[in-house]
């Protein structure tokens, strides 16, 4: 991933509402979510979300496809995975990270799956 990609797709959670929509849609998997059941789970009006759905969908982050007379909108995993390797590249100078004090994984056991 580029850093102009980057900045871009970041750019567009720096919101309240697209990091919300994005999380959502997260949660529901590959099946996604209708326009209308993304705006009553988040209480988003319709023409704001719609705003927000554009904007994350400029960016990569969240496909669309058409069903019937809906929009199903699903998160996209791969942008997703591109961009946290983007931010996690070169992590802890190439060197086994220890995991934090709270009992979190580190970084490169994050990317590899892994957990504690």
């Amino acid at each position: 991933m580029k850093s102009s990609s980057a900045v871009d797709a970041l750019a567009s959670l720096a919101h309240e509402n697209r990091l919300a929509i994005f999380r959502l849609l997260v949660q529901a998997g590959k099946a996604g979510l209708p326009a209308g059941a993304i705006a009553e789970r988040l209480g988003i009006p319709n023409s704001s979300l719609s705003f927000h759905l554009a904007h994350l969908n400029r960016a990569g982050l969240v496909g669309q496809k058409r069903q019937g007379r809906s929009l199903i909108y699903t998160a996209d995993y791969a942008r997703m995975d591109a961009l946290v390797g983007f931010l996690m590249e070169n992590c802890c100078e190439a060197a086994a990270c220890a995991p934090a004090a709270d009992g979190d994984v580190s970084a490169p056991a994050l990317r590899k799956g892994l957990t504690t």
